[in-house]
Protein backbone atom coordinates (compact mmCIF):
# COMPACT_ATOMS: atom_id res chain seq x y z
CA UNK A 1 0.00 0.00 0.00
CA UNK A 2 1.63 3.84 -0.70
CA UNK A 3 0.42 6.58 1.20
CA UNK A 4 -2.34 8.98 -0.57
CA UNK A 5 -2.03 12.11 -0.44
CA UNK A 6 -5.11 14.19 -0.33
CA UNK A 7 -5.09 16.92 -3.23
CA UNK A 8 -7.81 18.93 -2.29
CA UNK A 9 -6.93 20.84 0.87
CA UNK A 10 -5.22 23.84 2.19
CA UNK A 11 -1.71 23.54 2.26
CA UNK A 12 1.55 26.34 3.77
CA UNK A 13 4.44 26.27 1.31
CA UNK A 14 6.65 24.08 3.05
CA UNK A 15 3.25 21.69 2.66
CA UNK A 16 3.21 22.36 -0.50
CA UNK A 17 7.18 21.44 -0.92
CA UNK A 18 6.99 18.53 1.30
CA UNK A 19 3.76 17.16 -0.60
CA UNK A 20 4.67 17.61 -3.74
CA UNK A 21 7.99 14.90 -3.00
CA UNK A 22 6.13 12.80 -1.24
CA UNK A 23 3.30 12.24 -4.35
CA UNK A 24 6.45 12.12 -6.35
CA UNK A 25 7.76 9.24 -4.47
CA UNK A 26 4.49 7.26 -3.59
CA UNK A 27 3.32 7.42 -7.25
CA UNK A 28 6.95 6.96 -8.70
CA UNK A 29 6.88 4.17 -10.56
CA UNK A 30 2.97 4.25 -11.86
CA UNK A 31 3.49 7.90 -12.54
CA UNK A 32 6.54 7.57 -14.67
CA UNK A 33 5.69 4.24 -16.52
CA UNK A 34 2.26 6.34 -17.28
CA UNK A 35 4.65 9.41 -18.00
CA UNK A 36 6.85 7.34 -20.65
CA UNK A 37 4.40 5.23 -22.39
CA UNK A 38 2.17 8.67 -23.58
CA UNK A 39 5.13 11.05 -23.76
CA UNK A 40 7.74 8.81 -24.25
CA UNK A 41 7.55 8.59 -28.37
CA UNK A 42 8.28 12.43 -28.36
CA UNK A 43 10.61 12.78 -26.06
CA UNK A 44 12.65 10.60 -28.14
CA UNK A 45 12.37 12.62 -31.02
CA UNK A 46 13.36 15.99 -28.87
CA UNK A 47 16.65 13.76 -27.45
CA UNK A 48 17.57 12.52 -31.65
CA UNK A 49 16.77 15.92 -32.97
CA UNK A 50 19.12 17.66 -30.27
CA UNK A 51 21.53 15.39 -30.71
CA UNK A 52 21.36 16.13 -34.57
CA UNK A 53 20.84 19.85 -33.74
CA UNK A 54 24.05 20.07 -31.74
CA UNK A 55 26.04 18.16 -34.04
CA UNK A 56 25.12 19.97 -37.54
CA UNK A 57 25.62 23.25 -35.63
CA UNK A 58 29.01 22.45 -34.69
CA UNK A 59 29.88 21.32 -38.19
CA UNK A 60 28.95 24.99 -39.35
CA UNK A 61 30.50 25.97 -36.24
CA UNK A 62 33.98 24.47 -36.83
CA UNK A 63 33.50 25.63 -40.79
CA UNK A 64 33.26 28.86 -39.99
CA UNK A 65 35.86 29.61 -36.96
CA UNK A 66 38.82 27.11 -39.52
CA UNK A 67 38.28 29.50 -42.07
CA UNK A 68 37.47 26.18 -45.03
CA UNK A 69 35.20 28.28 -46.56
CA UNK A 70 31.22 28.34 -45.88
CA UNK A 71 29.01 25.59 -45.46
CA UNK A 72 27.72 23.87 -48.02
CA UNK A 73 24.16 24.72 -49.14
CA UNK A 74 22.98 20.86 -48.23
CA UNK A 75 24.53 21.02 -44.69
CA UNK A 76 22.78 24.38 -43.85
CA UNK A 77 19.46 22.99 -45.38
CA UNK A 78 19.49 19.64 -42.89
CA UNK A 79 20.72 22.17 -40.11
CA UNK A 80 17.56 24.18 -40.76
CA UNK A 81 15.20 20.91 -41.24
CA UNK A 82 16.80 20.11 -38.05
CA UNK A 83 16.20 23.31 -36.28
CA UNK A 84 12.55 22.88 -37.36
CA UNK A 85 12.33 19.40 -35.77
CA UNK A 86 13.81 20.30 -32.79
CA UNK A 87 11.52 23.39 -31.95
CA UNK A 88 8.54 21.29 -33.01
CA UNK A 89 9.62 18.58 -30.74
CA UNK A 90 9.86 21.04 -27.98
CA UNK A 91 6.95 22.30 -28.01
CA UNK A 92 5.09 18.82 -28.35
CA UNK A 93 6.71 16.72 -25.83
CA UNK A 94 6.25 20.25 -23.08
CA UNK A 95 2.65 20.60 -24.35
CA UNK A 96 2.30 17.37 -23.32
CA UNK A 97 4.03 16.81 -20.33
CA UNK A 98 2.19 19.10 -18.52
CA UNK A 99 -0.84 17.84 -19.61
CA UNK A 100 -0.02 14.37 -18.78
CA UNK A 101 0.97 15.04 -15.12
CA UNK A 102 -2.07 17.36 -14.59
CA UNK A 103 -4.24 14.62 -16.04
CA UNK A 104 -2.53 12.04 -14.01
CA UNK A 105 -3.58 13.84 -10.85
CA UNK A 106 -6.56 14.48 -11.93
CA UNK A 107 -7.08 11.05 -12.03
CA UNK A 108 -4.82 10.28 -9.07
CA UNK A 109 -7.08 12.91 -6.90
CA UNK A 110 -10.72 11.77 -8.22
CA UNK A 111 -9.77 8.10 -7.92
CA UNK A 112 -8.80 8.26 -4.43
CA UNK A 113 -5.15 6.53 -5.18
CA UNK A 114 -6.49 4.93 -7.94
CA UNK A 115 -5.49 6.00 -11.76
CA UNK A 116 -7.01 5.23 -15.09
CA UNK A 117 -4.53 5.18 -17.36
CA UNK A 118 -6.51 4.92 -20.70
CA UNK A 119 -8.47 7.83 -19.68
CA UNK A 120 -5.49 9.72 -19.09
CA UNK A 121 -4.02 9.45 -22.49
CA UNK A 122 -7.00 10.07 -23.88
CA UNK A 123 -7.64 13.39 -22.62
CA UNK A 124 -3.97 14.17 -22.85
CA UNK A 125 -4.72 13.99 -27.07
CA UNK A 126 -8.62 15.35 -26.33
CA UNK A 127 -7.06 18.03 -24.84
CA UNK A 128 -3.54 19.00 -26.68
CA UNK A 129 -5.04 22.17 -28.68
CA UNK A 130 -6.72 23.70 -25.45
CA UNK A 131 -3.02 23.30 -23.56
CA UNK A 132 -1.01 24.32 -27.05
CA UNK A 133 -3.72 27.36 -27.69
CA UNK A 134 -3.41 28.36 -23.44
CA UNK A 135 0.28 28.02 -23.88
CA UNK A 136 1.01 30.32 -26.71
CA UNK A 137 -1.71 32.60 -25.06
CA UNK A 138 0.88 32.71 -21.56
CA UNK A 139 4.22 32.86 -23.19
CA UNK A 140 2.64 35.84 -25.34
CA UNK A 141 1.32 37.42 -22.15
CA UNK A 142 4.69 36.78 -20.30
CA UNK A 143 7.15 38.10 -23.24
CA UNK A 144 4.80 41.51 -23.76
CA UNK A 145 5.22 42.09 -20.01
CA UNK A 146 8.63 41.54 -20.03
CA UNK A 147 9.00 43.69 -23.08
CA UNK A 148 6.51 46.64 -21.57
CA UNK A 149 8.69 46.17 -18.43
CA UNK A 150 9.83 43.33 -16.19
CA UNK A 151 7.27 43.94 -13.19
CA UNK A 152 4.39 43.30 -15.42
CA UNK A 153 5.59 40.48 -16.62
CA UNK A 154 6.70 38.87 -13.28
CA UNK A 155 3.10 39.56 -12.08
CA UNK A 156 1.79 37.90 -14.77
CA UNK A 157 3.87 34.89 -14.37
CA UNK A 158 1.98 34.41 -11.33
CA UNK A 159 -1.02 34.00 -11.99
CA UNK A 160 -0.49 31.87 -15.44
CA UNK A 161 1.61 29.53 -14.31
CA UNK A 162 -1.48 28.04 -12.54
CA UNK A 163 -4.05 28.34 -15.45
CA UNK A 164 -2.77 25.13 -17.06
CA UNK A 165 -4.60 23.62 -13.59
CA UNK A 166 -7.19 24.99 -14.25
CA UNK A 167 -7.43 24.63 -17.50
CA UNK A 168 -7.47 20.90 -16.55
CA UNK A 169 -9.46 20.63 -12.72
CA UNK A 170 -11.92 23.29 -13.65
CA UNK A 171 -12.42 21.92 -17.40
CA UNK A 172 -12.30 25.29 -19.11
CA UNK A 173 -11.58 26.53 -22.10
CA UNK A 174 -8.15 27.81 -23.05
CA UNK A 175 -9.88 31.56 -22.94
CA UNK A 176 -11.68 31.18 -19.75
CA UNK A 177 -8.69 29.52 -17.64
CA UNK A 178 -6.45 32.29 -18.76
CA UNK A 179 -8.87 34.65 -17.14
CA UNK A 180 -10.01 32.54 -14.18
CA UNK A 181 -6.54 32.12 -13.38
CA UNK A 182 -6.55 36.16 -11.93
CA UNK A 183 -9.51 35.08 -9.96
CA UNK A 184 -7.99 32.21 -8.52
CA UNK A 185 -4.98 33.74 -6.98
CA UNK A 186 -6.77 37.27 -6.46
CA UNK A 187 -4.97 38.79 -2.42
CA UNK A 188 -2.65 35.52 -2.77
CA UNK A 189 -0.15 36.82 -4.92
CA UNK A 190 2.59 37.47 -2.77
CA UNK A 191 2.16 33.83 -0.95
CA UNK A 192 2.11 32.30 -4.43
CA UNK A 193 4.84 34.02 -5.73
CA UNK A 194 7.02 32.92 -2.98
CA UNK A 195 6.07 29.26 -3.15
CA UNK A 196 6.68 29.71 -7.15
CA UNK A 197 10.19 30.79 -6.45
CA UNK A 198 11.17 28.95 -3.75
CA UNK A 199 9.94 25.27 -5.73
CA UNK A 200 11.95 27.08 -9.05
CA UNK A 201 15.04 27.37 -7.05
CA UNK A 202 14.84 23.75 -5.66
CA UNK A 203 14.39 22.81 -9.57
CA UNK A 204 17.75 24.91 -10.87
CA UNK A 205 20.33 23.57 -8.47
CA UNK A 206 19.09 19.77 -8.93
CA UNK A 207 19.13 20.75 -13.05
CA UNK A 208 22.46 22.59 -12.73
CA UNK A 209 24.27 18.82 -10.42
CA UNK A 210 23.17 17.22 -13.83
CA UNK A 211 24.44 20.19 -16.45
CA UNK A 212 27.29 19.91 -14.73
CA UNK A 213 29.64 16.69 -16.32
CA UNK A 214 28.98 18.42 -19.80
CA UNK A 215 30.05 21.76 -18.78
CA UNK A 216 33.43 20.27 -16.74
CA UNK A 217 34.05 17.68 -19.84
CA UNK A 218 33.75 21.05 -21.91
CA UNK A 219 36.54 22.96 -19.56
CA UNK A 220 38.85 19.39 -19.95
CA UNK A 221 38.35 19.57 -23.83
CA UNK A 222 39.01 23.22 -24.00
CA UNK A 223 42.17 23.27 -21.96
CA UNK A 224 40.42 25.58 -19.39
CA UNK A 225 41.67 23.05 -16.42
CA UNK A 226 44.84 23.03 -17.60
CA UNK A 227 45.27 26.41 -19.04
CA UNK A 228 46.06 25.40 -22.00
CA UNK A 229 43.00 26.60 -24.97
CA UNK A 230 42.61 24.50 -27.86
CA UNK A 231 41.11 26.05 -30.47
CA UNK A 232 40.83 23.05 -32.48
CA UNK A 233 39.26 20.91 -29.48
CA UNK A 234 36.54 23.92 -28.94
CA UNK A 235 35.58 23.80 -33.06
CA UNK A 236 35.22 19.76 -32.61
CA UNK A 237 33.24 20.07 -29.33
CA UNK A 238 29.82 19.91 -30.80
CA UNK A 239 31.05 16.84 -32.90
CA UNK A 240 32.52 14.84 -29.94
CA UNK A 241 29.75 11.26 -28.72
CA UNK A 242 30.96 12.01 -25.27
CA UNK A 243 30.21 15.37 -25.07
CA UNK A 244 26.81 14.90 -27.20
CA UNK A 245 26.09 11.97 -24.71
CA UNK A 246 26.56 14.40 -21.78
CA UNK A 247 24.33 17.17 -22.98
CA UNK A 248 21.72 14.64 -23.93
CA UNK A 249 21.20 13.35 -20.64
CA UNK A 250 21.80 16.71 -18.79
CA UNK A 251 18.95 18.11 -21.03
CA UNK A 252 16.49 14.72 -20.42
CA UNK A 253 17.48 15.30 -16.44
CA UNK A 254 16.86 18.53 -16.22
CA UNK A 255 13.61 17.86 -18.51
CA UNK A 256 12.17 15.45 -15.98
CA UNK A 257 12.99 17.72 -13.03
CA UNK A 258 10.44 20.21 -14.57
CA UNK A 259 7.49 17.68 -13.53
CA UNK A 260 8.20 18.86 -10.13
CA UNK A 261 7.28 22.42 -10.81
CA UNK A 262 4.09 20.74 -12.63
CA UNK A 263 3.07 18.96 -9.96
CA UNK A 264 3.77 21.93 -7.10
CA UNK A 265 1.59 24.28 -9.14
CA UNK A 266 -1.45 21.44 -9.09
CA UNK A 267 -1.29 21.67 -5.06
CA UNK A 268 -0.98 25.65 -5.16
CA UNK A 269 -3.84 25.46 -7.42
CA UNK A 270 -5.88 23.12 -5.23
CA UNK A 271 -4.93 25.00 -1.74
CA UNK A 272 -6.28 28.55 -3.63
CA UNK A 273 -9.12 26.46 -4.84
CA UNK A 274 -9.86 25.38 -1.61
CA UNK A 275 -9.84 28.59 -0.22
CA UNK A 276 -12.01 30.38 -2.61
CA UNK A 277 -14.17 27.40 -3.40
CA UNK A 278 -14.17 24.74 -0.49
CA UNK A 279 -14.66 22.02 -3.20
CA UNK A 280 -12.48 18.99 -1.28
CA UNK A 281 -14.04 20.21 2.62
CA UNK A 282 -18.01 19.67 0.82
CA UNK A 283 -16.73 16.61 -1.16
CA UNK A 284 -15.32 15.22 2.40
CA UNK A 285 -18.57 16.23 3.96
CA UNK A 286 -20.69 14.49 1.05
CA UNK A 287 -19.06 11.29 1.40
CA UNK A 288 -19.09 11.45 5.65
CA UNK A 289 -23.05 11.45 4.83
CA UNK A 290 -22.85 8.17 2.29
CA UNK A 291 -23.73 5.00 4.60
CA UNK A 292 -21.92 1.93 2.78
CA UNK A 293 -24.42 -1.00 2.29
CA UNK A 294 -23.67 -3.36 4.12
CA UNK A 295 -26.36 -6.05 3.55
Amino acid sequence: MTEYIEFKKKRELGDVLSDTFAFLRSQFKPFFITFFRIVGPYLLVMMISLGLYMFFVGDSLNVALMGTGAPSTSNLGIMFGVSILYLVSIVIVYTMSQSTVLHYIKSYANGKGKIDEAAIKSEVYQRFGSFLGLGFLVVLSIMVGIFICCVPGIYLWVPLALSFSVLVFDQKGAVDAYGYSFKLIKDEWWITFATLVVVIIIVSIASYAFALPAVIYQWAKMGVLSGEMDAESMTNLFQDPVYLILNMIGTLAQFLLNLISVVAGALIYFNLNEKKNFTGTYERIQDLGETPDKY
